[in-house]
C-alpha cells in the first residue's frame, strides 16, 4: 500500500500544482482573487459546492454515523437535501440578484450595506468564525490521525495537519478562489470515485442490499429504526437538522459564495439540481460501509472501523485511493472555508482595494495557523461536529434573509437577537448551560426565538411602510 500512496500521492500533489498554476493571476484585483472573476459556469460551480460541503465527515463520520445510529440518517438527508435545492433554487436567484447589483465582496459586507451598520456585518463575522474554525480543525485532525495510523513511524500527528495546512494556503496564495475550485473539482470527482468503490466493496460483502438489511436485521434490529438504538432520530433532531441543511447554501459563506458568482440565473439552478443528484448518490455508498461497520465490527472503535473499511480490508491500490481520497475531502472543505473567512474580513474593511488584499492574504494565513492549532486539540467526532457547525451558522439565516430580502431597511433588532443566540448556543455546546430546558432541545428553542424576532421585525417594517 505504501508503494501505491506514494505512488497516487505524487500524481494527486502534481495535478494540483498543475491547477495552481493555470489558474494563478495576473492582476491579484479583490474580484479576481477572492470571486474568481465573478462568472461560474455551472459545471464548475457544482462540483466545487459539492466539494465544500461533503468532506472528510463524509468519508470518515457518514460510515460511522450510519453503523452507531442506524439509516434513520438515510431518511433525514434525502428529505432534507431536497428540500435545501427547492429552496435554493427559488430563493438562491434572488439572493444572486441583489448581490450582484451591488459590489459583492463578501456576505458580511454585503449585509452592512443591507442594514446600513457594521454591526450587522460583525454579528455575521463573528459567527461564521466561531463555527466554522473548529469544524475545519476536526477535518485536518481527522485526517491526521488518520495518516499517523497508517504510516505510524512516518510523522506525528501535528506533523500531518502541518504539511495538510500548508497544501492548502500554498496554492491559495498562488491562485486565490480559481484555484481553490479547480482543485474542488478534483477532489470532488475523487471523494466520488472512491466512496462508491469502497461502497461497493462493502455492499458484494453481502451480495445484494436485501441480504445486507437483512443481516443488520439479525444482529442489531433497531439499526433498521428510528429513533435508533440510542435513541438520536427524534422529531426535535431531524426539524433542526433540516432547517441547518436548508439554510447552508446562505449561511457558510464559501457556499453563497458561489452562489452568487454564477454566471447565470439558469446555470444557478442546473448546479442546484446537480448538487441535489450528487449529494443521494454520495451518501449512499456511506450507508452500505456504515451497514458493513454494523455487522462485522459493531464494538470497534471508530478509528478501528474506519480503518478496516478503508484500508486493512480492500485491496492495496484501493486502500491507497482511499488514503487520496480521504486527504482530498479534507482540502475541498478546510481550504474554502479557510479563504471564505478571509473573503468576509475583506468585505468588511474599508480600506484601498490593494491594501485591503494584501491585509486579507495576510489573513488567510493566520486563519489557517489558528485552524491548525485548534486541530491539535479538536474533537473526533465528525458527522455531531459538522452537525453543530451548521446549526450554529443556521441562526445566521434571519440575518441574512432578512437583510438582503426586505425592500425596507431592517433595525438592530435582528442583529442583537443573534449575537445573543449565538452565544447562548456557544454557551449550551461547551456545556456551561444546559442544552435542553424541559422537552425542548436548546436549538430548537433558539430558532423559536429568532422566528419569533423575524416575525415581529416583518410586521414593524411593514407597519412603517403603511405610515409612510
Amino acid at each position: 500500500m505504501i508503494t501505491s500512496f506514494i505512488i497516487a500521492g505524487t500524481i494527486y500533489l502534481s495535478i494540483l500544482i498543475y491547477l495552481a498554476r493555470r489558474s494563478r493571476l495576473k492582476e491579484k484585483t479583490t474580484s479576481n482573487y477572492l470571486l474568481a472573476g465573478g462568472n461560474l459556469g455551472m459545471l464548475l460551480g457544482l462540483f466545487t459546492t459539492a466539494a465544500t460541503i461533503f468532506s472528510a465527515f463524509t468519508v470518515i463520520g457518514m460510515p460511522d454515523f450510519f453503523r452507531t445510529h442506524g439509516i434513520g440518517a438515510w431518511i433525514f438527508l434525502g428529505v432534507a437535501d431536497a428540500m435545501m435545492v427547492y429552496v435554493l433554487i427559488r430563493v438562491g436567484v434572488i439572493i444572486r440578484q441583489k448581490a450582484r447589483s451591488g459590489n459583492y465582496e463578501g456576505m458580511a459586507g454585503l449585509l452592512t450595506r443591507a442594514y446600513g451598520f457594521k454591526f450587522a456585518g460583525f454579528v455575521a463575522f463573528t459567527g461564521v468564525v466561531i463555527f466554522l474554525v473548529p469544524y475545519i480543525s476536526v477535518q485536518i485532525r481527522g485526517v491526521s490521525i488518520f495518516l499517523n495510523a497508517a504510516f505510524p513511524n512516518a510523522l506525528p500527528v501535528w506533523g500531518w495537519g502541518t504539511i495538510i495546512v500548508a497544501i492548502m494556503i500554498i496554492y491559495s496564495e498562488i491562485g486565490g478562489l480559481r484555484a481553490i475550485m479547480y482543485n474542488d473539482t478534483l477532489q470532488g470527482i475523487i471523494l466520488f470515485i472512491v466512496i462508491w468503490i469502497i461502497g461497493w466493496n462493502c455492499l458484494s460483502e453481502f451480495g445484494s442490499v436485501a441480504a445486507m438489511f437483512e443481516k443488520v436485521e439479525s444482529t442489531k434490529a433497531a439499526l433498521l429504526s428510528v429513533p435508533g438504538p440510542n435513541g438520536l432520530f427524534t422529531t426535535q433532531f431531524f426539524i433542526i437538522s433540516a432547517i441547518s441543511i436548508v439554510l447552508l447554501p446562505f449561511t457558510q459563506p464559501q457556499i453563497s459564495t458561489r452562489v452568487i458568482i454564477m454566471k447565470s440565473t439558469s446555470a444557478l439552478r442546473r448546479m442546484a439540481i446537480g448538487l441535489g443528484i450528487f449529494a443521494t448518490l454520495v451518501i449512499l455508498p456511506t450507508m452500505f460501509m456504515g451497514m458493513y461497520g454494523a455487522v462485522l465490527y459493531p464494538d470497534s472503535s471508530v478509528q478501528d472501523f474506519i480503518g478496516h473499511v478503508l484500508l486493512y480490508d480492500q485491496a492495496p491500490a484501493v486502500a491507497a485511493l482511499g488514503l487520496i481520497g480521504l486527504i482530498a475531502a479534507a482540502i475541498s472543505t478546510s481550504d474554502s472555508q479557510i479563504f471564505a473567512l478571509g473573503t468576509e474580513l475583506r468585505s468588511l474593511l474599508t480600506v484601498d482595494d490593494k491594501r485591503a488584499l494584501a491585509i486579507t492574504r495576510v489573513f488567510i494565513l493566520v486563519f489557517g495557523v489558528i485552524a491548525l492549532v485548534f486541530s491539535i486539540l479538536s474533537s473526533e467526532q465528525l458527522v455531531l461536529l459538522a452537525r453543530t457547525s451548521f446549526a450554529g451558522t443556521a441562526m445566521l439565516g434571519p440575518l441574512i434573509l432578512v437583510g438582503i430580502l426586505s425592500r425596507k431597511r431592517p433595525g438592530l433588532l435582528i442583529p442583537i437577537c443573534t449575537l445573543v443566540a449565538l452565544l447562548v448556543f456557544v454557551l449550551s455546546s461547551a456545556g456551561v448551560i444546559p442544552d435542553r430546558i424541559g422537552p425542548l432541545e436548546i436549538e430548537m428553542l433558539l430558532f423559536s426565538f429568532l422566528l419569533m424576532v423575524t416575525g415581529i421585525e416583518l410586521l414593524r417594517l411593514k407597519l412603517q411602510k403603511e405610515i409612510t
